[in-house]
């Protein structure tokens, strides 16, 4: 279940506040309810990333992220990244599929073992569910009133750091001129044997994917697909990787560039067909260990300079304007930025979707791409 949808690169998603009492809240200096509403999400960070880079030092510099992902390389770009910016800090990033690592973290709420600091994960619906539960620190990282508005919470519990997206991809070299120009195309005779797809009951953003294409198509297409001898494969980099190596000619569900140039291009449909895309949200845990260390990564992350180096050309920032040749993520409609929230808030309708493209697709086989963790990884 990914949430870094390069190989190369992460691309890389209840109220806290402090109430005062009595005099206490009454004769609160300025400086100090300023400082207080900072602490609590109620107006962005001030501080420069070198300042809280020093308090992150200070407190002890350390710094755990869970990160939804399919192999522990995806998060390499990330590592390499951030350590040249702040190599002082001690960076632990563990890759695993989304919906393990959020009851992984339950878990680790419920036996008080937690580990990391920061979340950043595909499953968007745990992110509701922790706010409530009180489980989220309230915080606005600098640059916070430039995220699109549905990209974040409004108290500051979670923010999404970045944008992806899923669709359909194929060998440029493999197709010629030959080239797929919907869904619709890949029930062709000529494609069978020559399909690569992650698992849609597998992994819950190719779910998505799949769910609009039937939505679209009609189960009659399904059924067509279902005929095409797919390889199907845990890990939404599977179809990449087979279209890359030759193995296949098309892929599905999966991440991508749509202005990359390479063994593989990555479709950005037209606007009669459907693709899907998310906003990839992170939040600091209230018991994180190392609370300052996390601050620095969402300001990091959200800071113009990694937002404008986003390898797909997609930013959560409403200030930086994507390269020439594609709109905001948001002004694709056939995108369901918005439909994606809705379809994970309703986990009994997925567990109907899952069970159904089992019935045409056969049950998910193959242990999962990052290995078993186990409770604590990264401890």
């Amino acid at each position: 279940m990914t949430s870094l949808p390069s190989r190369r690169r992460l691309l890389v998603t209840g109220a806290g506040a402090a109430l005062g009492l009595g005099a206490a809240a009454a004769t609160a200096s300025p400086a100090a309810a300023s400082t207080d509403a900072r602490r609590t999400g109620g107006v962005e960070e001030t501080r420069t990333l070198d300042e809280l880079y020093q308090a992150a030092l200070a407190e002890g510099g350390k710094l755990v992220i869970y990160a939804g992902g399919d192999i522990s390389t995806q998060a390499d770009g990330l590592r390499s990244g951030f350590k040249s910016r702040f190599p002082g800090i001690d960076l632990t990033v563990v890759v695993d599929y989304s919906k393990y690592h959020d009851v992984r973290v339950d878990n680790q709420f419920a036996t008080d073992t937690l580990v990391p600091d920061v979340v950043q994960l595909q499953t968007v619906q745990d992110f509701v569910r922790w706010k409530e539960q009180g489980r989220l620190l309230t915080y606005k990282p600098a640059g916070f009133s430039k995220v699109h508005a549905p990209f974040k919470d409004p108290h500051g519990a979670w923010v999404a750091v970045q944008v992806a997206a899923f669709s359909y991809m194929y060998g440029p070299a493999a197709v010629g001129s030959d080239v797929p120009s919907s869904p619709l195309d890949l029930v062709d005779a000529k494609w069978k044997g020559k399909i690569a797809s992650s698992y849609p009951h597998d992994d819950d953003a190719s779910l998505y994917l799949y769910t609009l294409y039937v939505q679209k198509y009609g189960w009659d297409w399904l059924a067509r697909l279902a005929a095409q001898d797919v390889q199907f494969a845990r890990g939404s980099f599977t179809p990449r990787d087979a279209v890359t190596s030759g193995q296949k000619v098309i892929g599905v569900g999966g991440s991508g560039a749509a202005l990359a140039t390479g063994p593989v291009k990555w479709v950005l449909p037209d606007e009669k067909t459907p693709f899907m895309s998310w906003g990839q949200r992170a939040a600091i845990l209230k018991q994180a260990k190392n609370p300052t260390a996390a601050k620095l990564y969402l300001n990091w992350r959200l800071s113009t300079g990694e937002q404008q180096a986003a390898t797909n050309g997609w930013s959560v920032r409403t200030d930086v304007t994507p390269p020439t040749g594609l709109k905001p993520v948001w002004q694709y409609p056939n995108g369901n930025l918005d439909g994606f929230p809705r379809f994970m808030a309703d986990r009994a309708a997925i567990e109907r979707w899952k069970q159904t493209f089992a019935l045409y697709f056969g049950e998910v086989k193959g242990d999962p791409s990052p290995g078993s963790l186990g409770l604590h990884p990264g401890a």
